[in-house]
């Protein structure tokens, strides 16, 4: 394939600043050179909505980013919604980088949701599930089922459902109960009829009272209706049906669910910590009591309801979601678990290197560096390189950083049977890797118990860097082994998640990463190395420096050009850097899957950035960073994203990639892709819309994730 990422000029899109539209309250000339954190973020998960929209996708696919989407945004409030509410109570007064308030943002964020909460309600209800419906897969309500089905679910209630319920009824001796989390609600009012009960005691009067039913999370949300498994009935649709059995005696009214999210952000003060271990796990439990930040309701319940419950969970007006259609809409993926593959993207293999099986992987790193792209490429790499390191006796040790691991994850075992085995074994394990922390706690106290040496990481600091060290014996010598990755070791997500890794036995590397291992489980202070860009301790430097450089190559006549493919664009003084460069002529092309905050295409500005966003099948997760230097180029792959948060106070790595044919590889064949991307780009535009890259005429549609299924080489 032949190098493709010089840009045509004619794509570029300019604006003049004085003409963009006023995307903040406060458009002076500061506030136009970001755009908002939150909003952009919401942007991606538009995008992410879009794939569900897309009727070009097949029915399970579209069901599949239906509920990503709900996750995002469940995510979403938890943390971000959370952390702008806080502002507001706390009266912080500071302006967010494009000039609003807490509140002006809150305002935004619901502008912009409401809107997409209508298209996914709409897309689940009037199109996918119908189209499921006509392909044997049917979302049956209760008065749908026959008779004969009525009556099966009636029993299936009796047995399954109706012990495991608890209606809470509020009343003088009965406080409004604790709503849960995420957990899905039914709620009903309750009233006695006309005519007095013998039980009642003389002189008692009935008020109508308001109750709550969990939908329990032990039984199915998608019961089964029979033996087929094809045809289902929502749980809470199976409860109201059935409400008057929890009520003998009284009169039940109509049923109308509702959720909560709650803050999750757990604040954790380390350096007050005595033991790290104890105090996450005393925050995971106050997690679920987290203020409530939203309130999502079904459509048609009763305005007197809504108050009802606004003022008991102490949200506003702003903060209820009235959703006309399925609340928790991520529970129908398990419907995606179906053997219906004439409903889902075509399956593939990923590629193993040609070599496996016929050698060591250690004799295959010795020979030159080895580039990993997943999923395209198998991870069963990754896991021959750990496991070969535990069944080698000439291995003496591995050190290893553990940031999401799953509870599935054949990584630790591996490490456990090395430690087991005599060899020193090093886990660095972070604990506070968000909504992974209790997966993480389980593994360091079974890898604690095995004999490896865990650690928890510098105070202060999350280690998000993904770095393996294998040190063999090898003759009179120890040569080490590095592995370094954008990935987690986590062989679940590497099938879902774009990743690049690189194997090496660089022995600089190798000596760099031995020191970082010793900065991260001893007191070292570790401030230069001599190939890998570490951060907080010198990455933001040497990025800014590899920029300069790029400066100077144009202003002495040598073109600039930058391409960087990211997770999230948001730190400042990067993106000012970014812009110094643009304003320079050196030409940016940025692949950015979430946050951006950059504005491109800005006469004067930005005229030279461009930005895109790939949305398909896998979820982009691979940085990489492309450096012209003058026809000198360089690359380097890693964990690091353009955001403050990982130059400043996460550890990170990220290593350059000096083989030819690996650089050959990323320069003229993965980053390209990416950039000639037509089926499943977006352009980010100085107004902060996202424009999907439409054919151009005489262009064939190109889709890069379907080309890398296709083309990988695991070089």
């Amino acid at each position: 394939m032949s190098t493709a990422i010089t840009k045509d000029p004619h794509s570029t899109r300019l604006y003049d600043t004085a003409r963009l539209p006023a995307l903040e309250p406060r458009a002076d000339s500061a506030t136009k050179l970001f755009f908002n954190r939150e909003l952009s973020l919401l942007q991606f998960h538009k995008r992410v909505l879009g794939e569900g929209l897309d009727t070009a996708n097949p029915l399970l696919e579209r069901l599949k980013f239906l509920s990503i989407f709900s996750s995002n945004l469940d995510e979403f409030f938890m943390i971000r919604v959370s952390g702008l509410k806080e502002e507001v109570d706390e009266n912080v007064t500071e302006l967010s980088p494009d000039g609003m308030t807490p509140i002006e943002q809150l305002q935004a964020i619901r502008s912009s949701l409401l809107p997409m909460l209508a298209e996914q309600a709409s897309c689940l209800t009037r199109d996918v599930i119908p189209g499921l419906k006509q392909q044997g897969i049917v979302i049956a309500t209760y008065d749908e089922l026959s008779d004969e089905e009525q009556a099966r679910m009636e029993t299936y209630f009796i047995d399954k459902v109706l012990p495991v319920l608890t209606p809470l009824a509020v009343d003088r001796s009965h406080p409004f109960p604790f709503i849960s989390p995420l957990s899905l609600n039914i709620g009903v009012v309750v009233d006695a009829p006309p005519e007095p009960s013998p039980a009642d005691p003389p002189g008692f009067s009935y008020e109508p009272r308001f109750v709550r039913i969990k939908v329990p999370s032990v039984v199915p949300r998608l019961v089964p209706v029979g033996t087929s498994r094809t045809k289902f009935i929502l749980q809470e649709d199976l409860i109201e049906a059935n409400i008057q059995k929890l009520f003998p005696g009284m009169l039940a009214g109509s049923c109308h669910r509702f959720r909560v999210t709650r803050d999750a952000d757990i604040d954790i003060r380390e350096e007050e910590a005595r033991d790290l271990l104890s105090l996450i796990q005393q925050e995971l439990r106050k997690r679920r009591f987290g203020t409530p930040v939203r309130l999502e309701v079904s459509a048609g319940m009763p305005q007197e309801m809504i108050e009802y419950l606004s003022e008991s969970l102490g949200v506003t007006a702003d903060d209820v979601y009235t959703i006309d259609g399925p609340l928790a809409v991520q529970d129908f993926m398990s419907l995606y678990d179906m053997d219906r593959p004439d409903l889902k993207d075509m399956p593939f293999r990923a590629h193993p290197p040609e070599w496996l099986g016929r050698k060591s992987i250690f004799q295959a790193i010795s020979e030159r560096d080895i580039l990993v792209h997943h999923p395209y490429d198998s991870y069963d790499l990754v896991t021959k390189f750990i496991n070969e390191a535990v069944e080698d006796e000439n291995v003496v040790a591995i050190k290893i950083c553990l940031y999401r691991t799953g509870p599935e994850s054949p990584i630790p075992p591996a490490l456990i049977r090395a430690s087991e085995q005599g060899k020193q074994v090093t886990a660095l394990i972070e604990l506070k890797a968000r909504f992974d922390e209790e997966h993480n706690i389980e593994w360091a106290r079974k890898l604690d118990e095995a004999g490896v040496h865990v650690v928890y990481g510098i105070v202060g600091l999350k280690t998000h860097g993904k770095l393996t060290l294998v040190v063999r014996r090898e003759g009179n010598a120890l040569n080490r082994y590095v592995h370094i990755t954008s990935g987690n070791y986590n062989p679940t997500t590497s099938c879902t998640y774009t990743d690049v890794g690189m194997f090496t036995a660089d022995q600089a590397i190798g000596a760099d990463a031995t020191e970082f291992f010793n900065y991260l489980t001893g007191c070292s202070r570790q401030t230069e190395y001599r190939k890998l860009l570490v951060a907080p301790v010198s990455l933001r430097e040497k990025m800014s420096a590899l920029i300069d450089r790029e400066i100077e190559h144009q202003r002495s006549g040598r073109p600039g050009h930058i391409i960087a493919k990211l997770n999230r664009m948001a730190d400042k003084q990067m993106i000012q850097k970014l812009y110094e460069a643009s304003e320079a002529g050196v030409q940016i092309d940025l692949i950015v899957r979430g946050i951006c905050m950059l504005r491109p295409g800005v006469s004067g500005l930005s005229e030279n950035i461009r930005v895109r966003n790939i949305v398909g099948r896998f979820l982009e997760h691979s940085r990489v960073y492309w450096f012209a230097n003058g026809g000198d180029d360089e690359i380097y792959v890693g964990s690091a994203d353009w955001m403050s948060r990982n130059l400043n106070n996460r550890i990170e790595v990220i290593a350059p990639v000096e083989n030819q044919i690996l650089k050959s590889y990323l320069r003229d064949v993965i980053l390209p892709a990416y950039l000639r991307d037509n089926s499943k780009a977006y352009e980010l535009m100085p107004d902060g819309t996202y424009v999907k890259v439409e054919r151009q005429p005489g262009e064939e549609s190109f889709d890069c994730q379907s080309y890398f299924v296709d083309h990988s080489a695991a070089l």
